[in-house]
């Protein structure tokens, strides 16, 4: 997998996509401390063990490094930003059911603004997977020869 860049000057107006979701009851904020084991289990749970552990950095920081996606005690997705490492976006991810609803682009533009917020100009997004979400979304463009990233010698859990 590759990794993208995103240039955070141009992030798109998503306004009116939370006021939709907002009617929804759907709410996108960062998780505080005392949630912690709840976020990350459910990550866990979710999406496996190792991206459990990059939410896990992402409690390390105040203000938390991480968004979800909540409808009343229930979470629907999570953004991570500058957990493995600086400048980087990721992981992400949105329960299967509540895919198609703008919750991953809501996510990941919030995230893509705390960031601009940082300092930064350019976001790397990591280890990239629906690359065509992310181009259509952010404009994000795949950086050539990324293909040996941070992940390259990544422990692998043996079966």
């Amino acid at each position: 997998m590759k990794d993208m860049l995103v240039r955070l000057m141009d992030l798109p107006d998503i306004a009116d996509l939370e006021a939709k979701l907002k009617k929804d009851n759907i709410i996108i904020r960062r998780p505080i401390p005392p949630e912690k084991s709840l976020v990350t289990d459910w990550v866990d749970r979710e999406f496996g063990m190792y991206w459990r552990n990059e939410v896990d950095a992402a409690f390390s920081k105040l203000p938390v490094h991480c968004l979800i996606a909540q409808r009343e005690n229930e979470i629907l997705g999570f953004a991570c930003f500058e957990t493995t490492a600086k400048n980087f976006f990721g992981p992400t991810g949105t329960l299967e059911k509540m895919r198609g609803k703008g919750i991953g682009k809501i996510l990941l533009v919030k995230s893509l603004e705390a960031m601009k917020s940082m300092g930064y100009a350019y976001a790397i997004i990591g280890g990239v997977g629906p690359a065509a979400f992310y181009e259509n979304v952010v404009n994000a463009k795949i950086i050539e020869g990324s293909d040996i990233s941070i992940y390259q010698n990544l422990l692998r859990k043996s079966p």
